[in-house]
Order: C-alpha cells, then sequence, then structure tokens
C-alpha cells in the first residue's frame, strides 16, 4: 500500500509537493521567529549567522527533494501512453512540486541572505 504511494503516477503527488512546502515555511518561519525571541544574533554580523546557515540547509534540501519529485514524475509521465491518467496524474505531479520548488526558492534566498532578526 505504501509502496504504491510513492510511485509518480500516483495521485498523491498532485498535493504532496504543496504540503511539503506549506511544512517548510511553517517550519522556516516558526524557527526563525522562536530563533529571534530567544536568542537573536548580533545585528552586526549580517547575513553570516548560524541561523541563517541552518535556514540556508534546510532550504536547500527541501528544494533539492522536490526537485527531485518534480523530475521522477515528468519521466514517469512520458513514460506512459499519451492520453492515460497515469500519465496525466504524473505531468499534474511534476507541475506542482515544480511550483513548491519554485516557491521555496523565491521564499528561501531573502531568508538566507538577509539579516535576520532585524
Amino acid at each position: 500500500m505504501i509502496r504504491r504511494l510513492w510511485q509518480p503516477t500516483h495521485p498523491v503527488h498532485t498535493t504532496l509537493g504543496l504540503l511539503l512546502w506549506a511544512l517548510w515555511f511553517v517550519v522556516l518561519y516558526g524557527g526563525l521567529s522562536i530563533v529571534c525571541a530567544v536568542a537573536p544574533p548580533a545585528a552586526a554580523s549580517g547575513a553570516l549567522t548560524g541561523l541563517n546557515g541552518g535556514l540556508l540547509l534546510l532550504t536547500a534540501t527541501v528544494l533539492a527533494l522536490l526537485a527531485i519529485m518534480t523530475w521522477r514524475c515528468w519521466r514517469a509521465g512520458k513514460a506512459q501512453a499519451p492520453g492515460s491518467s497515469e500519465r496525466f496524474m504524473a505531468r499534474l505531479g511534476a507541475g506542482a512540486h515544480g511550483v513548491s520548488a519554485l516557491a521555496t526558492l523565491w521564499i528561501g534566498l531573502p531568508v538566507v541572505v538577509l539579516p535576520p532578526c532585524v
């Protein structure tokens, strides 16, 4: 059952990327807010802080995962017969993962290059 969910042609991929993006977004800004409230880094250190390093690592990991999932779904869609529902689901999943990856990049880059807690 679980094995079938991870196949790139499964309908779960139409929302999985967006759910992963939403979870990343909550962890990113929730973690940033908590660290800034409890132990903010010195403003003089600029963007080169441990907090930004951790956020960059988290962002890069999620971005890589979304890119891999986009690629897998796209490849699976190409392998299916034209007009089949599996091809449609795989292509739709690739689009959802791709949009999620772009959103992660768009939101994640400013967070890691600007000084935190300002």
